[in-house]
Order: C-alpha cells, then sequence, then structure tokens
C-alpha cells in the first residue's frame, strides 16, 4: 500500500470520518482519547484557533478509514525568559491542554507508511512531539531523541476494585465513606453527554479552593482553557466523552472529579473540592468513588494521566511513560535541543 494519505485542513470534518476515527482509537488496546478526533478537533477549533493544521487520512480499498495523524504549525518557546519562539511541526491537540499518550490512530498494516510520510514531513522542519505515547515508538523518523519523560500512572480494574492499593489503604477508604455518609454527603457520576456547561465552572471554582489551599496554588486549568472543554461536551454522546463524578452536602456541590469515558477506558482529568472538607478525606473518597463506578460499568484502564503524585500509587497505579520527542532542524531547532540538555543537566 503505497497510495498518498488525503490531506484535510480543517477540523471541520465528514461525519463518517469522524466516526471511524474514533473507531481506530476504540479497537486500539493503547488507544488514547487525546489521538481521537473529540480532543484533536475541538482543541483545533479553540486552543489551537488560527493554526496551520492538517489531517492525513490513510483509507482502505473500501474507503474505510485505516490511519489518521494530525499534524500542526506551531512555535515552541526556547526559555521562558527569552521571548524567542522557534517554528515548530508538532501535533495538533498537543501542548496547551495537557494531552497525554499523544500519536496517531493507525492500523497495523499501515504503520510503514505513516512512520515514512512523518519522516517525509519531518525534512525541513524540527519536529516537535510532546507526551509521545511509547506504544508508537516504531512511527519516529530516524535522529529523533527524547529529551523529555512523564510519568503517568493507571489502574488494571480487572483486579476488581476491592484489591486496589494495601490492605490499610482501602480500609481507611472505607471508613471516609462512612464519615461522609454519615455527614450527609452524597456520590452521584454523571456519564457522557448528561453534564451541562454550568457543571465546568463549579469544577473551575472547587479546583481553585483546592489549589489555594495547596503548596503554590498554580494550575494551568484556568478559565482560559473552559472553551475547549465546553466544546468536548457539545460532541460528547451517551458512550464516549467527558463524565463527572460529583459530591454533595445539602444540595450544594462540594466535590467534582472530570475525566473522559471512551471504549474501556476512562482517563481521570481534573478535579475540584471544598477544603472544608479535607479532614474527612472527601478528595480521596471522590476518587475512590469514580473508580468504582467506572469497574461497575465495565472499564478496564482506569488512567490517572500525567504526574507522579503519591496519592496514585496508593491506589496501586502502575507508570505507563510519555517521552517528549525532538528532531531539530536549523538554528532554532539547535536552540531547543539545547533548552532540553539544560533542564536535563539542571
Amino acid at each position: 500500500m503505497t497510495d498518498a494519505p488525503e490531506i484535510l485542513r480543517t477540523p471541520e470534518l465528514d461525519g463518517e470520518l469522524v466516526r471511524q476515527w474514533r473507531e481506530l482509537i476504540a479497537d486500539d488496546p493503547d488507544g488514547s482519547w487525546f489521538a481521537g478526533p473529540d480532543w484533536v478537533l475541538a482543541w483545533w477549533r479553540t486552543l489551537g484557533a488560527g493554526q496551520r493544521g492538517e489531517v492525513a487520512v490513510w483509507r482502505g480499498p473500501d474507503g474505510r478509514v485505516e490511519a489518521v495523524a494530525p499534524l500542526g504549525r506551531a512555535r515552541v518557546r526556547a526559555h521562558h525568559r527569552v521571548p524567542v519562539a522557534v517554528p515548530v511541526l508538532t501535533l495538533l491537540g498537543a501542548g496547551p491542554g495537557a494531552a497525554d499518550h499523544c500519536g496517531p490512530a493507525v492500523r497495523p498494516h499501515r504503520r510503514g507508511e505513516v512512520a515514512a510520510w512523518l519522516a517525509r514531513q519531518a525534512r525541513r522542519s524540527t519536529l516537535w512531539l510532546p507526551s509521545w505515547d511509547s506504544s508508537h515508538e516504531d512511527l519516529l523518523p530516524p535522529g529523533a531523541r527524547p529529551v523529555a519523560r512523564t510519568a503517568c500512572p493507571r489502574l488494571d480494574l480487572a483486579v476488581g476494585p476491592d484489591r486496589l492499593g494495601s490492605r490499610d489503604f482501602r480500609a481507611a477508604n472505607r471508613r471516609a465513606h462512612r464519615r461522609l455518609a454519615a455527614a450527609g454527603v452524597t456520590f452521584e457520576w454523571l456519564p457522557p453527554a448528561a453534564a451541562g456547561p454550568a457543571l465546568l465552572d463549579e469544577l473551575l471554582r472547587l479546583h481553585r479552593l483546592r489549589r489555594q489551599a495547596a503548596a503554590g496554588g498554580v494550575s494551568s486549568f484556568d478559565a482560559g482553557r473552559l472553551p475547549l472543554h465546553r466544546a468536548l461536551l457539545e460532541t460528547a454522546r451517551p458512550d464516549c466523552g467527558p463524565s463527572f463524578q460529583l459530591a454533595r452536602h445539602d444540595g450544594e456541590l462540594i466535590g467534582v472529579l472530570y475525566g473522559f469515558r471512551w471504549a474501556d477506558r476512562f482517563a481521570y482529568y481534573q478535579i475540584g473540592w471544598d477544603q472544608r472538607w479535607a479532614a474527612e478525606s472527601l478528595g480521596t473518597a471522590l476518587i475512590d468513588a469514580a473508580i468504582r463506578t467506572c469497574a461497575a460499568d465495565g472499564v478496564r484502564v482506569f488512567d490517572f494521566l500525567r504526574g507522579d503524585e503519591p496519592y496514585k500509587y496508593r491506589f496501586g497505579a502502575q507508570d505507563r511513560t510519555d517521552t517528549g520527542w525532538l528532531l531539530p532542524r536549523g538554528a532554532g531547532g539547535a536552540l531547543l535541543g539545547l533548552k532540553y540538555r539544560l533542564l536535563r543537566a539542571g
């Protein structure tokens, strides 16, 4: 198979193409929400608005989609104190917005073609692939080198929620749930397509309260990110999209956990909760409730996404590593390479 891919340069894609792209992600055991059309196209319309991009599509003899690779032109700061931005070729949907497990959607028999196409695109441009999933390392062009690694812990829910973490940790969770229930706290799960945009505002409010109480208090999840997530709500379907675990007390929303459900996977993206309930372990109870709901609903993998925070490992999560890959071209590429060498040395 040597046919050139179809190239589309707009986020307004045909509905059948979008559906088949979703199927590629769902059928791949390593498929990622962030590599699918819902995230990529919503990101392109919002945080990536105005960015030049293209979606390469490979089809089989019957016209069915067999691979999709979305690339965009962006600029990456060489240093936060130096106003120099290097032009790069990168993945649409990566960068601002905190996407993990990035990469194309590819049927196994198309991997060689996609790798060759990606190498051709990178001949004259610096290629920057942040948060590249480890299952796609065979697609990287020759000369690409790893410059950043990120731990992304995840849970295998096949063992059952009552066997995750240590015995003492599970007992502490049960006690926390009993205390919260005695205080009148209730939990509710909202599946995809069941939530409205006002819930995102509540999530942001509670997230700010939590971050203000934490050391540092800085988060990239702010009002500037809301257009992306409102767009994700608009394209949600009953079996795929943003989902929420809620906690209420006397009708007041005191906790929100937010993530993405698709196929047999759930990606836990963000959380916010009222710090007045910190002594009752509300945050841990929210996560535990989400894990139990997901397990009961057939979810196989509960992905905590980026970050090696200790609480993730208390639940029994095991690391999967994303890698940032750089293939430098010209002076700008060399400058980015120096940036990451200095970061590693520091």
